[in-house]
């Protein structure tokens, strides 16, 4: 792992905003002037514009790390504008505003667009230099993972290794966001592998499980820690944001190929097979196997922990969830499967918690 890495990830709210470039498009310039001055006074190197086209300009002419963008503008919206910079920028990270949350656009809209989040317009400024905080400190892992990937493109071995210690770093730094999930990763890649070795599958799809349980919420690196935090009910904007960690994870791990197997289970391991699930609304085989797979390991793990508002489970009350929740929530012979581990072979469950308590 390269020099400093660690210790940039463990200071990983010590970010010099300044070298971040941030830029605006709202087409009230009384906004853009409030966004300006709220944006310098933080600390960023920031740009308002309020024509669109422009600002498809810039972003095409000279390099930006995050885009602020208002949804319903003159003569084309938000969506359309993040249309034309999807040409020929994948990876500019962008938040959304909007009027009000009803005017937001369908969330199938800002997945496939790829935006990372969005909140409502305010007088304050406050949800909003949260979300930016926290997509900077998504963009600067993303800049880290780049830039060891340039570095050690000589090897395939070497570039492996710095990419595993490199997220594991960033998976632990989002472990101790929440006491409550320590250890959350490690037990769901466990618990997955253990339903593999029943399934009989190959090693290849135990590898892919064992790296894509470890890796699957890498994504809260973005999600702010008030809202991981929270001991009570979340609103929904709150569980908006919750929602997008899964498409977070896919677009920090998407530049580095040794992840390219696990993406399936970082993106859809919250779909259900009802097709209620997020982000995408997969039901049935549509979901990717081995996500479902990571589905149940860790809706166990969630049930089995102890969480700020609840103990966990009992073994019995979470016999009987997935009994009511498969067909549902859960693919019924995965469940099935799963309820057979927990019947009869709890002492290799017993195993694994005793290994990452």
């Amino acid at each position: 792992m390269r020099k400093g890495v660690q210790n940039d990830v463990n200071n990983v709210d010590n970010i010099n905003n300044g070298q971040y470039k941030i830029i605006a498009v709202d087409d009230e310039q009384g906004i853009v002037d409030s966004l300006s001055i709220f944006m310098k006074r933080s600390g960023y190197n920031f740009t308002g514009v309020t024509d669109p086209m422009e600002a498809v300009a810039r972003v095409k002419a000279e390099h930006f790390d995050l885009m602020i963008l208002d949804f319903i503008m003159t003569p084309y919206h938000g969506d359309q504008v993040v249309e034309e910079i999807r040409k020929f920028n994948k990876d500019l990270y962008i938040l959304l505003l909007t009027g009000h949350k009803d005017l937001a656009p369908p969330l199938e809209t800002i997945r496939r667009l790829d935006i990372q989040g969005y909140c409502e317009k305010s007088d304050k400024f406050d949800q909003l230099l949260l979300l930016i905080e926290s997509g900077i400190k998504s963009i600067k892992q993303m800049n880290e993972i780049k830039e060891i990937n340039n570095e050690l493109s000589d090897t395939y071995s070497k570039l492996e290794d710095a990419y595993l210690e490199s997220i594991e770093t960033l998976r632990n730094t989002v472990e101790a966001k929440d006491i409550y999930t320590r250890g959350h990763s490690d037990r769901v890649s466990a618990y997955s592998v253990l339903i593999g070795k029943k399934l009989g599958l190959s090693e290849a799809d135990l590898k892919t499980l064992e790296l894509g349980g470890l890796f699957h919420d890498i994504g809260k690196i973005g999600v702010p820690d008030s809202i991981l935090q929270k001991d009570s009910k979340l609103t929904d904007d709150e569980y908006s944001q919750i929602k997008q960690h899964p498409n977070i994870g896919v677009h920090i791990l998407s530049h580095a190929t040794i992840f390219k197997d696990i993406l399936p289970i970082v993106e859809h391991h919250h779909e259900k097979f009802d097709g209620s699930g997020y982000p995408s609304k997969l039901a049935g085989n549509s979901i990717p196997y081995l996500a479902r797979i990571a589905a149940i390991a860790d809706s166990f793990d969630a049930m089995n922990s102890r969480r700020s508002y609840r103990d966990a489970l009992s073994l019995d009350t979470i016999i009987s969830e997935f009994e009511r929740c498969k067909g549902s929530q859960f693919d019924p012979e995965l469940a099935d499967l799963f309820l057979d581990i927990l019947r009869n072979d709890f002492e290799e469950i017993k195993e694994i918690q005793e290994k990452y308590k």
